[in-house]
């Protein structure tokens, strides 16, 4: 070994830290600065987000406090939307200590910031240790109040008020603190104390699974009944002289009013399960003064309210059971047709058990009613022979009746799938846009040629069609010069053979662009032009209505909703086509399922914010 190298050593040693640590060197040989040794990446959840921030805000809230690495917010899979929440990641753990103690419940755009440490690891989170439940808290009480309460007690990892959909507290919360004993701690000094003038109760946070069996547990051994329908003259003496008979009476509240009459219900608590049961038993129906008591066992408000949900849930199902498949909903019918008319028309068919026509605040009727027959063959028999039959000179349109949420849905997925083939074919063909190149009429059209032989002006570019840009239509001008059209395209989808998928533009032929006399109707019309046609007519028909309606002012939008309002069968499309009140109505629903379809048209991923906290 060399002299320099032994001296090298030399020294090496002698810098030794007392704890036997070495020097952290560059890649030169000297000592790294400080800043460098202490820097270890920290992770921040930023949640209660406006759904407007974007990374850009937050680098401009977040950076002055130290060097961000990187800002990411978290977004739909699908709409894109923000979920309200973004993780921002610190070159050093000070900078990410100094962000939370100074930016916590800041306010972003008007709404108070929630900021805590960004747990990876599931285990911490879901074994119990150092979490708490807080109730009965006072609505004014927000998380920065909580936070501040709970924080003198250790170190919180996570701090929240369970909100509604409208950001109003629900009473209760959860806090989570880094040590168990910290949680212990909070818990013999809050639990009990007045916040804002209300009693909270504070004790460890119970899992879900833990609950519903401590629940379950308590309803197989209750000793607190609910009482109701006596006379009101009973007192609370009277009361407990009757319940007594059963056993030991631990306590009784007999509810009243402001006045100290009785409201007629109240609560009674033996000291055992077996004397309650006997109670219940005994004096549940039995006859008082002319009053029938119920004696029940005692249940919480949650518990009543699932009851009852579900109690209607089943009175709903039942009712959909009822008239699943015999019920008939009949439109395009004449204003002339009232329900004696209606009923004579379809009571060939079968029993008729209901019948209605919708009607407007005027009593007019709406073009639309609703038939229910005796039973499932009847109300099929009349749709097979009532279905586009002539009555006062309108086809019909009959079909079973279908629930408002179902038609939804129906519409839904038809846009889904829509969407779905239009992205396949755009994969297919590579980075030639969101859908897949038109087929247009007239495609093999040879522009007009000059004297040598050159396209007119304005004529129709061969590169253009072949690069999937619609060709404009063109009509001739005074001056015999062709004058391009260009007009909005609208999309339909139809069966033959298949489904399949088209963009049509109006390039109508020229019987179509004769003047109709005045008394023709669209069922003539279509009668004497091709079949291959009709669904271009109906398309430029229904895309026009959508247009002088004003409902929907985006051209793309109109374009899908007429393809969703021409997948309707024939008869209905002219009716509407011919009834302002019916068109409407379709109209209403295919915009409705469209925004639905744009903002929950599929299941949004599961928000990562449940990760952060047991609640």
């Amino acid at each position: 070994m060399s002299s320099a190298e032994i001296n090298q050593l030399s020294d090496n040693v002698e810098k030794l830290s007392v704890n036997g640590s070495t020097p952290v060197t560059t890649t030169e040989g000297s000592p790294a600065p400080e800043t460098q040794k202490n820097e270890v990446p920290s992770s921040l959840y930023v949640g209660e987000l406006d759904p407007s921030v974007t990374e850009s805000e937050l680098y401009e809230i977040f950076s002055p406090l130290g060097p961000v690495s990187s800002i990411r917010v978290c977004r739909d899979a699908i709409s894109k939307q923000s979920l309200g929440y973004a993780y921002v990641n610190y070159q050093n753990q000070s900078d990410g200590e100094k962000a939370l103690e100074e930016l916590n419940y800041a306010l972003i755009k008007g709404k108070p910031c929630r900021i805590m440490w960004s747990q990876r690891d599931p285990s911490a989170r879901k074994n119990g240790a150092g979490n708490i439940f807080i109730k009965n808290l006072h609505p004014d009480i927000d998380n920065k109040t909580l936070h501040e309460t709970f924080s003198a007690f250790g170190k919180i990892l996570s701090c929240k008020i369970a909100t509604d959909a409208q950001g109003n507290s629900k009473g209760f919360a959860f806090v989570h603190y880094a040590e168990a004993e910290s949680a212990k701690e909070a818990i013999e000094n809050v639990n009990g104390m007045l916040l804002n003038d209300l009693e909270v109760f504070v004790g460890p946070h119970i899992l879900k699974k833990d609950r519903e069996s401590k629940i379950q547990e308590l309803v197989e051994n209750f000793t607190n009944i609910y009482t109701k329908n006596f006379p009101l003259e009973w007192t609370k003496e009277d009361l407990e002289k009757k319940f007594g008979e059963f056993g030991n009476v631990t306590s009784l509240y007999l509810a009243t009013d402001e006045a100290g009459n009785s409201k007629g219900f109240a609560f009674v608590n033996f000291e055992n399960h077996e004397d309650a049961a006997k109670a219940v038993e005994a004096l549940n129906n039995s006859e008082h003064d002319g009053k029938v008591m119920y004696v029940g066992r005692a249940q919480k408000k949650r518990e009543r309210s699932e009851q009852l949900k579900k109690q209607h849930e089943a009175l709903e199902q039942e009712k959909i059971n009822k008239y699943q498949g015999v019920n008939v909903f009949v439109k395009n019918l004449d204003d002339s047709i009232d329900e004696a008319r209606l009923k004579e028309e379809f009571s060939p068919y079968g029993e008729i058990t209901s019948l209605v026509i919708m009607k407007d605040e005027a009593g007019k009727s709406k073009g639309f009613g609703f038939v229910c027959f005796s039973s499932p063959e009847e109300a099929n028999k009349a749709i097979a022979e009532m279905h586009q039959r002539i009555v006062e000179s309108k086809p019909l349109f009959v079909t079973l009746a279908q629930r408002k949420e179902v038609r939804r849905n129906q519409l839904s997925q038809q846009i889904q799938a829509r969407n779905q083939m239009r992205m396949q074919q755009a994969a297919v063909q590579g980075n030639m846009g969101q859908f897949a190149a038109p087929i247009f009429h007239g495609q093999n059209f040879m522009p007009p040629m000059g004297n040598r032989g050159a396209p007119f002006p304005g004529a129709p570019n061969p590169m253009m069609m072949q690069q999937g840009v619609p060709a404009p239509n063109f009509r001739v001008g005074a001056n015999g010069q062709p004058v391009p059209v260009y007009v909005q395209p609208v999309f339909n989808d139809y069966q033959q053979g298949r489904m399949q998928q088209q963009r049509f533009y109006q390039n109508r032929p020229n019987q179509m662009q004769q003047q109709r006399k005045a008394d023709e109707s669209l069922a003539q019309t279509l009668a004497r032009i091709p079949v291959e046609q009709h669904s271009t007519f109906l398309g430029n028909k229904i895309y026009e209505k959508i247009g002088e309606s004003q409902k929907v002012d985006n051209p793309e939008a109109i374009g899908k909703i007429t393809g969703m309002i021409l997948t309707l069968e024939q008869p209905s499309i002219i009716a509407a086509l011919e009834n302002d009140d019916i068109f409407n109505k379709q109209l209403d629903e295919a915009i409705e399922a469209y925004e639905a379809f744009k903002k929950d048209g599929n299941d949004a991923p599961a928000s990562s914010e449940a990760e952060q906290t047991e609640n």
